[in-house]
């Protein structure tokens, strides 16, 4: 408690009442909301209004909303069998990407001699389009392309890779193309993973007799899990798009989910069931999203 004889300067000031009935103000949350709301603004443009078009669009009819579109869709004769071959390309390619990309991620973690040129070299891909990546690879696969040719200098018989009456070779032929296209994401996010896990871990490991595979199975890969996950989210949902690559190679004869979109949007003239199986593509790519999210949550940050 100050003295009465204290000067008035050493003396405490009391604070200003604040009025009654006036809650504080936020000045600075205001601030933020008025600096953020043009991207909001701008992300529901972008985003928002063409989903709910195209929501709209897939339900939309001549009388109204309507569910023929999704059962023209369901009617056509590639539908089931493009639904197969996407399911089937995920299901063997993700696996070979990711072996592929963990591979070339430790390789290059280990720093051997040239490790920055296999960087660049595995990275090249990453900046080739779908379509000519799937231009590149017809040239090996088509009957006079560079792998028949091969097999001529060699004295075999040349093979109809692409033939529509040979599926497993055009099936080999567009999971070729598409790991070579899309490994490169994987890799990329995989060694910016690694980079952030300290060696320090691995090298205790070592020290109390741990090798090789034991440090990748209970080191390396569960300090991973974040950059896996990451990855394989989005490797899955770019796969679910995978279209350009089979249509260079086979045209019609190895249809895909999205490519029957292109199909219905411009060969047939049918925005409504395109719009329909875009729909398709988008709840299958978020229910994944969720499942992934769900199955590679990290136990030990469970709430207890």
């Amino acid at each position: 408690m100050a003295s009465p004889d204290a000067p008035a300067a050493a003396r405490p000031r009391p604070r200003p009442a604040r009025p009654r009935g006036r809650p504080p103000r936020r000045s600075g949350t205001s601030a933020a909301m008025l600096l953020i709301a043009p991207s909001i603004v701008f992300m529901t443009l972008l985003f928002g209004w063409p989903m709910v078009s195209g929501i709209l669009q897939a339900f939309g009819g001549p009388e109204g909303l309507t569910t023929a579109n999704f059962t023209r869709m369901a009617q056509d004769p590639y539908f089931w069998s493009s639904v197969g071959n996407t399911l089937l390309l995920i299901v063997v390619m993700i696996p070979i990407q990711f072996v592929l990309a963990l591979a070339m991620a430790l390789l290059i973690r280990a720093k051997p001699r040239g490790s920055s040129l296999y960087f660049y070299i595995w990275a090249i891909p990453l900046a080739v389009s779908d379509l000519a990546a799937g231009l590149v690879w017809l040239t090996v696969f088509t009957d006079r392309g560079y792998l028949n040719s091969v097999l001529a200098s060699v004295g075999l018989e040349p093979v109809s890779w692409l033939a529509y009456d040979n599926y497993a070779s055009m099936f080999m032929a567009v999971l070729i193309a598409e790991v070579w296209r899309a490994t490169s994401l994987v890799f990329v996010i995989v060694v910016a993973g690694l980079q952030s896990i300290p060696k320090d871990y691995e090298e205790a490991a070592g020290v109390f007799g741990a090798g090789f595979w034991d440090r990748l199975w209970h080191v390396t890969l569960p300090l991973l899990r974040p950059s896996l996950q990451t990855a394989l989210i989005l490797r899955t949902i770019l796969a679910f798009q995978t279209f350009a690559v089979a249509l260079a190679l086979t045209g019609q004869n190895f249809p895909l989910v999205v490519g029957e979109t292109y199909r219905w949007y411009t060969g047939l003239q049918d925005a409504n069931v395109a719009s329909a199986l875009a729909l398709v593509v988008m709840a299958v790519s978020m229910v994944t999203a969720v499942g992934y999210l769900k199955l590679l949550k990290d136990q030990s940050e469970a709430p207890r």
